[in-house]
């Protein structure tokens, strides 16, 4: 398929601000049960705004493909049977969910409306903050299942491509929260850092099973398939007209194979191996600026990354046009 980048940067930038949402709440939890300590609120505000920033900007980022962005409304209508359109009510949830969690963190209203077990104070932040975290790994399965109900494209169709969005947009939001405490001087770097490297590494494995698995797969159509002629020798001389037209744009990349060999090397690196080995750097160095590179890096592979993901999935159409693709 044509990498399209306003897709790119759609599914890259709204995977690592939900990221840094179950950062932050997951932070706030576990010092509520007094295994961190506890932050400021406006750490938590200051979070939820990068985070709104990062979702606001995949939004921005998704018109550019639109033909029609003042259309863009009726994408919600078909809720019952896309995944397109739940994602596009997801969305907007997710970021409403998030900002009011950011808003009452910023004024201080976070008095126990009540306490279970006489050990843990639940405020509305908390309750908001759940349904934040529902909102946000539904707002995964939607964006990944856009992808990976397509059957006819079986470089997708796999319950890895769930697991891949899932996981790298947790381990590179947690990458952005070890980053964002490290920039605030907080005590969290490590907690964050630990975190975002055990996603990293999980992904790690799904998404090189997922390239293996790719390798792998054998296209089931033949040219006589393509076009209904069931001849035993069949071989097309020519695209059939002049100039290009949607179909060899959309859904072909028309890069070579070295190129994309390439690109697959680089974003294994800046992904997985690299963030990595500077998040481990930065606790024997005790360095601030480290986690700040790794969460560079990490998103510049994620670009790479998702180019590659969409080069992987070969559409049957290109059969008829193979000679262009």
């Amino acid at each position: 398929m044509h990498p399209a980048f306003s897709v790119i940067f759609l599914t890259t930038l709204i995977g690592v601000g939900q990221g840094l949402f179950l950062a932050l709440y997951t932070g706030q939890l576990y010092s509520l049960a007094n295994l961190l300590p506890a932050q400021s609120s406006g750490f938590y505000s200051m979070g939820s705004f990068v985070s709104l920033v990062l979702l606001m900007g995949g939004l921005i980022a998704s018109f550019f493909h639109l033909g029609h962005p003042e259309r863009a409304w009726r994408a919600a209508s078909q809720w019952r049977t896309s995944w397109l359109s739940r994602e596009v009510i997801a969305l907007p949830v997710c970021m409403g969910l998030i900002f009011v969690y950011g808003v009452f963190h910023y004024f201080g209203w976070t008095k126990p409306m009540f306490v279970i077990s006489d050990t843990l104070p639940v405020d509305f932040t908390l309750i908001v903050g759940a349904m934040g975290t529902l909102a946000t790994f539904g707002l995964f399965l939607c964006t990944a299942m856009i992808y990976a109900s397509l059957r006819f494209i079986r470089a997708w169709y796999s319950p890895l491509t769930v697991a891949n969005f899932l996981l790298l947009g947790i381990g590179s939001g947690f990458m952005l929260a070890a980053a964002f405490s490290a920039y605030l001087g907080t005590s969290l770097v490590a907690f964050y850092g630990t975190w975002a490297v055990i996603a990293t590494l999980l992904a790690t494995f799904t998404r090189l099973t997922t390239l293996y698995r790719n390798r792998q797969l054998k296209c089931k159509l033949d040219l006589q398939s393509a076009i209904g002629v069931h001849h035993a020798q069949l071989k097309q001389m020519s695209q059939g007209f002049m100039g290009g037209s949607f179909n060899t744009r959309e859904f072909f990349h028309g890069k070579s194979e070295a190129l994309l060999r390439l690109f697959r090397y680089g974003f294994v690196l800046l992904v997985f191996v690299i963030p990595v080995v500077l998040i481990l750097l930065s606790y024997a160095m005790e360095s601030a600026r480290l986690p700040m590179a790794a969460f560079v890096i990490q998103y510049l592979g994620l670009i790479l990354e998702r180019y590659h993901f969409f080069t992987e999935a070969q559409h049957p159409q290109n059969l008829y046009y193979q000679s262009v693709a």
